[in-house]
């Protein structure tokens, strides 16, 4: 994956690097940088870089210590319905989670047709498919659309480096790239995740249009969900009070996530084949304004932005340093 992250206005307020020598096993992927530790545990860091399109573009003040909070309040909020790998919160950009053996599907689950991607419904129903993920679409849909009811959309996870690539039930199933037991648990417990996360959001004004799960098995083999759930980064969010409206005059939906930067990016080229602009600094510090706004909308909580005294790299350091001590 490529990587560019220029220097800007903002640079002194972003994580674009959490590798800690003295912490073994490091991993650096889009998003997150991570650590293999001892006793089945993993450390997941979240910067502030931001991926779209298969390539990191930059990054955005306080994206990292949103998205570890919203997955916080989503992973309190649904450990009823399928536990979670969480151990613990040593600092607001930082979760200690158990290492599971992850399974090898992205569950996507989406209950409108719209999306910018190559995995998104929106862009193949519009190149005229009609079956997408094995699900059978009429003509005359229009993009954002309500589907009438949510459809399981997945993908297969790629190698590091790699791309996601659109599969279907029955393909799971015949190759099976999970049991079968594995995939009807995975699938059921996607649509009570994301039917929880749609009440939810409804109460504070929000849509919750689609998402993007992921599971693995502990050490007891039990299902348990990973990485990041119902966050600006997995999915799509927009403001109910004006969806109908903004849709009816053919206009996008007022969004709160990923989605405005693409949709900003796919407005200058084509992303897939032509170089991305850089991106200025007033749309990065709009996009950061959106994710901290849906952080205090659906938590009714106040984001707390980081100090100036210290930087977000050393209080990580030191919050580290205190949580696991033998190393530091």
């Amino acid at each position: 994956m490529q990587q560019r992250i220029k220097k800007t206005e903002n640079s002194g307020k972003l994580l674009t690097d959490a590798e800690f020598p003295e912490l073994p096993g490091f991993c650096r992927n889009k998003v997150r940088d991570t650590y293999q530790l001892p006793g089945g545990r993993r450390l997941l860091i979240s910067t502030d870089r931001q991926s779209a399109f298969d390539q990191i573009l930059t990054a955005v003040p306080h994206k990292g210590q949103v998205l570890t909070q919203i997955a916080r309040y989503w992973f309190d909020e649904t450990q009823d319905i399928c536990p979670n790998h969480v151990i613990s919160y040593p600092d607001p950009n930082v979760v200690l989670v158990k290492d599971l053996n992850m399974l090898p599907i992205e569950v996507v689950v989406r209950s409108y047709l719209t999306g910018s991607t190559n995995t998104s419904v929106w862009p193949m129903y519009a190149r005229g498919e009609r079956v997408i993920y094995g699900h059978n679409f009429p003509d005359g849909l229009r993009k954002n659309q309500k589907l009438p009811e949510p459809l399981i959309t997945p993908t297969t996870k790629p190698a590091h480096g790699g791309h996601d690539a659109p599969i279907t039930e029955a393909e799971i199933l015949r190759t099976q790239l999970v049991t079968s037991e594995q995939w009807h648990e995975i699938a059921e417990k996607s649509l009570a995740l994301f039917a929880r996360g749609q009440e939810l959001a409804a109460e504070k004004g929000l849509i919750l249009v689609d998402t993007k799960y992921e599971f693995g098995l502990d050490e007891k083999g039990t299902v348990v969900v990973a990485d990041e759930i119902h966050t600006p980064d997995s999915s799509r969010f927009w403001i109910a009070e004006t969806y109908q409206e903004r849709f009816d005059a053919g206009n996008e939906p007022d969004s709160l996530d990923k989605e405005f930067l693409r949709l900003w990016v796919v407005n200058q080229c084509d992303p897939y084949k032509d170089p991305i602009p850089e991106i200025p600094d007033a749309t990065l510090n709009e996009f950061s304004a959106k994710y901290i706004s849906l952080f205090e909308q659906l938590t009714g909580l106040r984001f707390e932005k980081p100090s100036q005294a210290i930087s977000v790299r050393e209080r990580i350091r030191d919050a580290l340093a205190k949580e696991l001590p033998e190393y530091f």
